[in-house]
């Protein structure tokens, strides 16, 4: 996939004249930049947005380095949960980009197609596994094929501005399950977020150090697996009493029962990343808002 795209190469996916694309990019219609030289250049984030918002589709996606029918179908979410889950046990890795480009473009959330799609898929693929209908290298090849698409789709969310605030998180140590720290990652990002996530098998000493240096405005854990429940316990009270008053920490994750949620304190617990989207942008909004209130409260001393 092509990160910066030239107005002929949208001109030729989106089957519609050159002239035309670099009108609309003097217009500001569709997000460009310039080289030195003066020369356009579109981001595929931008791009996306523009086939989102507006009549035109895909038309030869494979011009923007796409699987060749992305962009063409209009997928139902249970219809694409079912041939998600068939691609990723066949391992493949085209048609299992294609069906999230093709929910993304069809203006479904990331949010919704991380919940919906994938985390639904990963569970009936567990339940075949369960049954004896697959192999667990089915299961793991598939991890790292979402990895990969959900990955590409940084290039498809319109960065955050420069004045977004920080997340990052992680999956604590002993956890080695990075999908569901990543669309974690993904989802903030998508409501303007400047979004990290360090990744699996973290200790929690480490965990502490990061918050230390970058100062974040949001936390998140994602526990798919705790081999002992009171160390984890232990060690989440320490971090959460060090870093709470300036940090809103957000958890979740299958492997936090009902008996562990209730020793730990925590500004959000979300049960899906829907759940994530909601409170990050609302806690975007007051940070926004109070960011807001205090430039005005400054300038009225100065004045």
């Amino acid at each position: 996939m092509r990160d910066l795209l030239t107005p002929k190469q949208v001109a030729r996916a989106i089957d519609v004249s050159e002239s035309s694309v670099k009108r609309w990019c003097d217009k500001g219609v569709i997000p460009t930049q310039y080289t030195a030289g003066g020369h356009r250049r579109i981001a595929m984030a931008g791009l996306m947005t523009f086939l989102r918002d507006s009549k035109h589709r895909l038309i030869r996606p494979e011009a923007l380095g796409l699987p060749p029918t992305s962009g063409q179908t209009m997928r139902v979410v249970e219809r694409a949960r079912q041939q998600l889950t068939e691609a990723l046990l066949a391992g493949d890795e085209s048609r299992c980009r294609q069906i999230a480009i093709d929910l993304y473009l069809a203006e479904h959330t990331i949010s919704i197609i991380c919940d919906e799609v994938f985390a639904a898929a990963f569970r009936g693929i567990g339940n075949r596994w369960a049954c004896g209908e697959a192999q667990v290298y089915q299961e793991r090849r598939s991890c790292e094929i979402s990895l990969r698409v959900l990955h590409e789709f940084r290039t498809l969310l319109a960065p955050p501005p420069p004045t977004a605030p920080l997340a990052i998180g992680g999956a604590p140590v002993g956890d080695q399950y990075t999908l569901g720290t990543g669309m974690a990652e993904l989802v903030l990002r998508d409501v303007k977020w400047q979004a990290t996530s360090l990744g699996s098998n973290l200790p929690f000493e480490t965990l502490a150090a990061a918050i230390r240096h970058n100062r974040p405005q949001l936390f998140w854990l994602s526990c798919s697996h705790i081999a002992n429940a009171e160390e984890f316990l232990q060690s989440y009270r320490a971090l959460y009493d060090e870093f709470s008053l300036d940090v809103a920490f957000v958890v979740g994750g299958y492997a936090l029962t009902e008996n562990i949620r209730r020793q730990m304190k925590f500004s959000a617990y979300c049960d899906n990343m829907q759940h994530l989207e909601g409170f990050g942008q609302t806690l975007c909004e007051a940070i926004g808002k109070r960011e807001e209130h205090t430039a005005r409260q400054a300038k009225a001393v100065h004045e």
